[in-house]
């Protein structure tokens, strides 16, 4: 069976629970700015220097150099840096916080890469971007633990995916930790990603992996590729 395919509400760590953390009554954008701003980006809990589980769904989509591609929450993240590297000219990078976006912009400085700074769950710019071949999602859904702000994004999603289009998925599993970067964060299983995206949706390919953070510490991911039918 392929990573995450089990959604067992019994199970220990299950995500499937009809519960969800509340939200904080909090300024995400300000949270995530101050994260930015006070440390360098590679001490970040999310950092990564090792892409090849993200590259090994995106090779499995076979889309091509000039082929659309939005970084959801793309933070600081390297992964544009190696996009732009391996020649993909259509890049998107996103984010809520316009610190990370501003020092990905600096440190990449490059045309083929557009920066918009939005709210995922409540999206303006992003309403109007073109059709989309592959979004890309590490470590942003899982901070959605109220069912609205899920439905927000899953919107979006779908209004700008296009048909054979891609969707990546990189966010803690069932055995994942309960909060990140002190938030909490809902657990995710290819069940609940599928009942999200509804039918027009197909599950290509999905595993789990133990992300090592800059401390040393473990993180259980769910890595999953869905395609537009």
């Amino acid at each position: 069976m392929s990573g995450g395919d089990s959604c067992d509400i019994t199970a220990k760590g299950s995500c499937c629970s009809s519960s969800a953390p509340q939200k904080e009554d909090k300024d995400y954008q300000a949270h995530w700015n101050k994260a930015y701003a006070n440390n360098p980006h590679e001490k970040l809990g999310w950092f990564e220097t090792d892409l090849s589980p993200m590259f090994q769904l995106i090779d499995a989509s076979n889309i091509t150099k000039s082929s659309k591609i939005i970084n959801i929450g793309a933070g600081s993240t390297v992964l544009i840096d190696e996009l732009l590297k391996q020649n993909f000219t259509n890049l998107i990078a996103t984010d809520i916080s316009e610190v990370a976006l501003t020092q990905l912009e600096n440190r990449v400085n490059n045309t083929n890469v557009e920066f918009i700074v939005d709210d995922l769950t409540a999206p303006t710019t992003l309403k109007n971007i073109p059709a989309i071949d592959l979004w890309i999602d590490r470590a942003v859904l899982h901070f959605f633990t109220e069912e609205k702000d899920q439905n927000n994004y899953f919107e979006l999603l779908k209004s700008k995916v296009k048909k054979d289009g891609f969707v990546i998925f990189a966010e803690f599993g069932l055995g994942g930790a309960k909060k990140c970067s002190g938030l909490d964060v809902h657990r995710y299983c290819n069940v609940q990603f599928q009942e999200k995206l509804g039918v027009e949706f197909k599950k290509v390919d999905s595993f789990n992996y133990s992300y090592t953070m800059p401390s040393g510490d473990l993180r259980e991911y769910i890595y999953s590729l869905f395609i537009r039918l």
